[in-house]
């Protein structure tokens, strides 16, 4: 992702959707324990790389931040409602994150924290996503964890934690298209297939959803995030 240079936005959801049907099957047979995936080959090198014009990690983690904010904020001014920003926005290493209540932060990940609204992340985890995959896995990753922060504004119920989960893939995908359609940046080359490889990598590899960690299958977070990519927030 880059901020908006031109006027020029390519077509980023025929190519999305086309490439979905590829990753969807490649993802079935596969296995991703990991929440959030790492990109390095198995020869050390890595499978992409960051964007290099005037593009640096932390500049894509707060421009995804902010914008997925204003999405929102735009989103509930016109449903009439008052969207209130995240309180915190922590980057954190190894152990050393905050607690979220009596839940500990633990290592490589990203988490919503309903009793402070904060959202914290382990920066030297996510860091190495982006150099080692690319800036896809910020554009999932914080837009995701934002979802999140939505759900609790709106006091959404779920049965099931996997409900929770994939919807907030679904606002992801949407606030993604927001910030696409508004022309605060455009999408490039290799985006889309970024995009849907990091979600297909943060997949469960069952599809057990009565899990109380269970975040979806690939194919079903793929699935979620195009279908608001696709349809827009409501559709989530």
């Amino acid at each position: 992702m880059t901020p908006r240079r031109t006027s020029h936005v390519r077509p980023f959801l025929s190519v999305l959707s086309a490439v979905l049907v590829v990753l969807l099957a490649a993802a079935c047979s596969s296995e991703f324990p990991r929440r959030y995936p790492d990109h390095t080959g198995s020869d050390g090198s890595a499978s992409a790389s960051p964007r290099s014009f005037g593009q640096k990690f932390e500049e894509d983690v707060e421009l995804a931040r902010t914008l997925s904010e204003r999405f929102w904020q735009q989103r509930f001014e016109a449903a009439g409602r008052a969207y209130r920003p995240i309180q915190g926005f922590q980057a954190y290493s190894g152990e050393g994150g905050p607690a979220c209540g009596e839940q500990p932060a633990v290592p490589e990940n990203a988490f919503y924290c309903p009793l402070g609204h904060f959202v914290a992340y382990d920066e030297a985890w996510m860091r190495k996503l982006y150099e080692n995959g690319g800036d896809g896995a910020v554009y999932v990753i914080i837009p995701h964890e934002l979802g999140h922060a939505v759900q609790a504004q709106l006091m959404s119920d779920f049965g099931l934690n996997v409900q929770r989960e994939l919807q907030a893939d679904c606002y992801a995908g949407a606030a993604l298209r927001g910030m696409i359609d508004s022309g605060s940046i455009e999408a490039e080359a290799g985006d889309d297939e970024e995009l849907l490889a990091n979600l297909a990598a943060a997949g469960d590899p069952t599809d057990e959803w009565l899990r109380p960690d269970a975040h979806g299958t690939p194919a079903q977070r793929q699935q979620a995030f195009a279908g608001g990519y696709d349809s827009g927030a409501d559709a989530c």
